[in-house]
């Protein structure tokens, strides 16, 4: 049976309800993910990725975590740039769907199957907004950093300007949607995806809750029009 991921009224779901609703809801969109986010971000989503990876700065052979690594785009980007990358996703159909040579492991963001210090850094792609507990992921992802590691994590972004909020919410909230249930066949995950960002707190508040974790140098930037967000910082 399908869960649904927004209820009748096209409400969020919060707390467990959210951590089982997002799960189910990934597992079924994997075998068509990839494709379809080349079509809903027109092909950007390689640059947004590019920069987070390259935002890391650490020397070639590091080992980096993707966390929420999906079916493996972001890990792929990774590896790439010369890191030993290992991925880690609480959906199964999403691990069963992915196409990486990197380790993958099933596990919550909140509760990471590693050992302490045992990366050097850890990138997430469009994730956050997934998690039911931001400050508990941050707080796991500071715990599994050696000292001075990095962190690079991208995701949606509403932007400041009012011109081009307006056009991201008529392409996001309008036309996101109907791709979805014309690509994935599964309106509801796309409705879900682009309403999202709601979760997440404000540009303040995120840098400071990075902060907060143990990250020093905690910044965000905006690329494309303040629609996409990156967040960086180096464990203390």
């Amino acid at each position: 049976m399908t869960v649904p991921v927004l209820d009748a009224d096209g409400n969020l779901p919060q707390g467990d309800e959210k951590r089982r609703a997002v799960e189910a809801m990934f597992d079924r969109v994997a075998p068509d993910y990839e494709r379809v986010n080349r079509v809903i971000s027109l092909g950007l989503d390689r640059r947004w990725r590019a920069r987070a990876v390259e935002s890391l700065g650490l020397p070639v052979g590091a080992r980096v975590l993707d966390l929420a690594c999906g079916t493996g785009d972001l890990a792929r980007d990774v590896a790439r740039a010369g890191y030993d990358v290992v991925g880690v996703d609480v959906s199964a159909g999403m691990l069963r769907a992915a196409h990486t040579k990197a380790p993958l492991v099933r596990g919550d963001g909140a509760v990471l199957p590693f050992a302490a210090r045992s990366f050097d850094g850890v990138v997430c792609g469009f994730a956050l907004r997934n998690f039911v507990d931001l400050p508990t992921v941050f707080a796991e992802v500071a715990r599994v950093l050696r000292s001075g590691g990095r962190l690079a994590a991208l995701d949606a972004a509403v932007p400041a300007n009012p011109f081009l909020r307006a056009g991201n919410t008529v392409w996001f909230r309008g036309a996101v949607p109907v791709l979805g249930r014309l690509l994935a066949r599964d309106a509801d995950a796309y409705r879900y995806l682009p309403r999202s960002t709601a979760y997440l707190p404000d540009a303040a508040a995120l840098v400071a809750c990075l902060a907060d974790a143990g990250f020093t140098g905690a910044a965000r930037t905006t690329m494309t029009g303040g629609s996409v967000q990156l967040l960086t910082g180096a464990r203390a």
